[in-house]
């Protein structure tokens, strides 16, 4: 009989009462502020329905979407590169692959962002060419280097640093057996890479791709110190005029809400997908 009810399992008692009772009070909570803003008589509601999606809002928010896409692009060609010269192991190539990680995670993003906007103050002529001669192309930098520049600059670069780590890490997910037995059975080392390898790894990778698009697509907000015309830029340029701040302010976070929610979803069939 004792071991019969030593193999029963146990099951914690359920405070279902002090788990509702929490719920409630942080559900009240939350409705109570809700309420707050919602009803205060210095937000103009009327202000926010007016530019929600006037003109210049809904260029500052295809102007965002376009460099969350292309940062994400070109970190992932960089990060790509970066990831297979730590890979090499030739240890020149890791040491460089180290000292850009290194860098680039090491400073902050809306440093890199002011240093690529005012570039010209270091390289005021900027191009390729022979040095010694007239061959080459050359032209101004502040010609050249636009704030969507610098700002794509500054986003990619920085960027390129997180997704080297993850395709590393992605590969390193991957059992060496795998790759043993694989030319254990006549495979080349490309072939087990293509065959066994990079299959396996897109899916740790994928996953965390998500998450980062997410980051950059908030991250492209620090672009409007530079006056990079994404979302923000375009609030804080309204809001110089007619001095709406909080209508604007919530018009570019009902945007930033609107968009990171279905990146979201589409994150989470993603994930499914991939089970």
């Amino acid at each position: 009989m004792l071991d019969e009810l030593s193999k029963m399992p146990i099951a914690p008692r359920r405070r279902l009462g002090s788990r509702w009772g929490l719920g409630a009070l942080l559900l009240a909570v939350t409705a109570l502020l809700l309420w707050t803003v919602v009803t205060s008589p210095n937000l103009d509601w009327e202000v926010i329905g007016s530019y929600l999606f006037a003109e210049p809002v809904l260029s500052g928010v295809g102007v965002t979407l376009l460099l969350t896409v292309s940062t994400l692009l070109l970190g992932l060609l960089i990060g790509m590169l970066l990831a297979l010269m730590r890979q090499s192991g030739n240890p020149v190539l890791s040491a460089a692959y180290a000292a850009y990680v290194w860098f680039f995670r090491g400073t902050p993003l809306l440093v890199q962002l002011v240093f690529w906007f005012n570039l010209a103050l270091l390289f005021p002529r900027i191009g390729i060419g022979i040095p010694g001669t007239s061959l080459g192309w050359y032209g101004e930098a502040n010609t050249l280097i636009t704030p969507f520049v610098a700002a794509l600059f500054g986003l990619a670069l920085h960027e390129a640093a997180y997704m080297a780590e993850i395709i590393r890490g992605g590969f390193l997910a991957i059992p060496r057996g795998q790759v043993d037995a694989a030319l254990m059975i006549g495979m080349t080392p490309g072939q087990a890479s293509r065959r066994i390898v990079v299959p396996q790894a897109v899916r740790v990778i994928l996953p965390a791709l998500g998450n980062q698009f997410i980051l950059i697509l908030k991250g492209t907000s620090m672009v409007s110190v530079i006056g990079g015309g994404d979302l923000l830029t375009r609030a804080q340029q309204i809001y110089g005029q007619n001095y709406q701040v909080i209508a604007l302010l919530l018009v570019a976070s009902l945007w930033y809400l609107a968009l990171v929610s279905l990146a979201s979803i589409g994150q989470h069939y993603l994930e499914r997908g991939l089970r």
